[in-house]
């Protein structure tokens, strides 16, 4: 599969550091993932807490390579801020889909997926199948 057929993966919290450590730990243990386009859109256009449409908007764009974009939110107002912005036409590429997944679990699980080449509803399933990895 050539580099521009993988799914992209979005990260969407409230924090920009957490949406940015969470991608980087999620490549890191797909062992560099380097393929698969992670964008982090965290907190508000001026640094502070919460969630931005414009950022996630942004970050779906520069992810999208036409076979979907995953996005995955850690909480509520960041989960209703993506439904807002798919229910806008052309707010985010065709083939986005927010994933009912945790956070931190689903984004390894997603990136670790796309980056066998898998497509979106692959990558979703797998990101969702996090809900179940028990830890003790």
């Amino acid at each position: 599969m050539s580099d521009d057929k993988f799914v992209g993966i979005v990260l969407v919290s409230h924090s920009a550091e957490v949406a940015a450590s969470v991608g980087a730990l999620a490549k890191g243990l797909a062992g560099g993932a380097e393929a698969v386009l992670v964008a982090p859109a965290g907190g508000t256009e001026d640094g502070g807490l919460g969630t931005s449409a414009e950022l996630i908007s942004a970050a779906a764009a520069s992810v999208d390579r036409g076979v979907g974009v995953a996005l995955i939110a850690d909480l509520g107002s960041a989960v209703l801020t993506v439904k807002a912005l798919l229910a806008e036409e052309g707010e985010l590429p065709d083939g986005a889909r927010l994933v009912d997944a945790p956070f931190l679990e689903g984004a390894v699980a997603a990136v670790v997926t796309a980056a066998t080449g898998a497509d979106l509803d692959t990558v979703e399933a797998a990101a969702v199948e996090a809900y179940g990895y028990r830890k003790v």
